[in-house]
This record gives C-alpha cells, structure tokens and sequence, in this order.
C-alpha cells in the first residue's frame, strides 16, 4: 500500500479547504470553520493546519480585507501571524521580533473579541517558544506543582479555563520547555515531569496520553542516544505511558478524529515496544495516510534514499505479519 503524506489524514473537508487555500481562494476555509463550530479540538487542528498553509500567501488578508467583521477571518489572521513567527524565529530573520509583536498583538485581538474561544490563548502559549531566554514575564511563571519548572503557566490556564487539556496548547508548553535556554532552561528530566504529569490528569480518551512518548523522541532527536535506543520502549516505565495511549485513547474515539501525527507516534511507539498486535492495529486505523515524524528521527541503522519512510514500512510490515501469524486481521497487507 502507498503512503500518502498529507497533514489533513482522514479530514476530506479540511483537506478540500487546505487545497482551496493554496489556491488563493478562502470561502471554502470560511465553510470549514463554521461547520467545525466550537468543537475545540477539531478546531484547533483544523486552523493550525490552515495557518501552515495560508502563511505562504496573502489569501487570509484577502479574506479579512473582504469581511473585516467576521471573527473567524481575524482569528485565522492571528493563526497565520503566529506562524510567521515562529517560521522567522527559526530562521532567526532579522527582524523576527516585528513578526512576533505583530501576532501577539492580532491574537489579543483576537481574545478581546471572542472572551470564550481558547484559540486566541493557544496563540500565546505558542509564541511563548519563540521567548526561549523568558524576557517576558508571563513566561516565568511559578508553577502551582512543584517539579515543574518556571514557564507560560498563567496563559495555559487561560486555555484550560476554554478548552480543558487541549491538545495544541500542552504540546507548544512542551516544546517550550525544550527551547529554554540559560539558567532557567528546563533539563530533559524536568520535561519529561512535565510529560507524565500531564498524562497522568487528562481525561480518558484524550491524546494527551501520548505526550510521554513525544517527550521520550524529542530526546531520540536532541541526544542522539545510544544504539539500544528501542529497548527503552519497552521498559516498564515506558510501555505502561504507551499502552495507556492506546487503550484509553486510541480505542475510546473514532480513527478519524486521530490525527495522523498522534497514530504514527502511537504505531511507533507501540512498535518499537514490542507490542506488534497493538501496532498493527494502530497501522491499519492509518490506513494510507502516514507523518514524516517520528521515523525520521529514529532511522539510525535503516539505509536507503529515504530511511524514515524504510523504517515506517518495516515496522508496518513487521506488525501486520506477526498479527498474520497469531490469527488477527490487522489490516491490509503492507
């Protein structure tokens, strides 16, 4: 079976309204987001991907310029500068700081207009990476739980206040945590605190639950660990995060509520646990679509033009032939 990288997975719609962008054309996207309504997790997902792909163009502007009193077009506005910015912070442009004050200002914007919505706070907690020295006080916040280091605590719980556990938010925290610098910088140990305190509060068939596991690969990539790298998966500590992922979300919500992102790093890390029934089952839930990630980052000792994508069909392979052999029907044949 071919592999189709696409961001929007099983979401026909938003996969319509992402091409309609690329195009230059928003009505479509303007369609999307007043079906989606206040479903916040959908929500969520579905601007942040929009964002990605309206920040090439002008076509949000367009949009906005067109309707200036449509709260949807100034939120994607303020979606699609928050991404600028975090795309000129990492090229460290030089001048990174105009395109950050730019969206800070769009998403208070944005939050004074709709005091409900939590997107506007999910803005802000993303902007927080770009702080990675925590000039701003807001990001130097005390922690109301002790093992976790000083960081954007205050505008995290303006989003829970919105949206409890939401997806985006934790994980833009995370990758804060990751980026700090200096003495204030937290240590691996501390994010991975931060991880597993908050799988072990979210609710159940939340993918939060994986957050574990994107921590445990994010020091995969930073560490360059040892060769032994995949028996960490399947230590105690380790596998029980997983499994949790898998029995608490993955199989408590439809597949196609799952982003693809969430069911590659589940595949993998269920995989690379040894627990080849439960990958299976997570690969054909995938059906065609896949993430680059985390298989690019995990390839050590796969060879070929592209060893992500290698090690993404061996691990598929490897699942569904050991599901094969103990009489399941996982899915298709690889």
């Amino acid at each position: 079976m071919p592999l189709v990288y696409h961001p929007a997975g099983h979401d026909d719609a938003l996969r319509v309204a992402l091409e309609e962008l690329e195009a230059g054309r928003w009505r479509t996207a303007k369609k999307l987001l007043l079906d989606t309504g206040t479903h916040w997790a959908l929500r969520t997902s579905r601007t942040q991907m929009l964002a990605v792909a309206a920040a090439r163009s002008d076509v949000v502007s367009v949009w906005l310029s067109e309707e200036p009193g449509s709260y949807d077009a100034q939120l994607m506005s303020a979606r699609v500068a928050v991404e600028r910015a975090l795309r000129a912070h990492r090229q460290q442009h030089v001048h990174a700081w105009e395109f950050e004050a730019k969206a800070r200002r769009e998403s208070l914007l944005a939050a004074n207009r709709a005091p409900y919505d939590p997107l506007p706070w999910v803005c802000l907690v993303t902007l927080a990476q770009i702080d990675t020295r925590q000039v701003r006080s807001e990001h130097r916040i005390v922690p109301a739980e002790p093992m976790l280091p000083h960081g954007p605590w205050s505008l995290l719980y303006e989003v829970n206040q919105r949206d409890p556990y939401n997806r985006e938010a934790y994980h833009r925290v995370l990758q804060f945590l990751l980026d700090v610098e200096g003495p204030g910088g937290a240590s691996l140990a501390a994010v991975f605190d931060f991880a597993r305190w908050v799988a072990s509060q979210r609710p159940v068939g939340s993918p939060l639950l994986l957050l574990p596991a994107y921590a445990q690969i994010e020091q995969r990539r930073r560490s360059r660990a040892e060769p032994l790298w995949r028996q960490q998966w399947a230590q105690d500590s380790t596998l029980g995060y997983t499994l949790s992922a898998f029995y608490e979300w993955f199989r408590k919500i439809p597949a196609e509520l799952c982003s693809v992102a969430d069911l590659s790093c589940l595949a993998y890390a269920l995989w690379a646990g040894s627990q080849y029934l439960e990958a299976a089952e997570v690969f054909a839930a995938m059906g065609p679509y896949a993430a680059r990630e985390p298989w690019a980052s995990v390839h050590e000792g796969v060879t070929g033009p592209d060893p992500g994508e290698a090690l993404l069909l061996r691990a598929r392979a490897e699942s569904f032939s050991y599901a094969r052999s103990h009489g399941q029907r996982a899915g298709p044949h690889p």
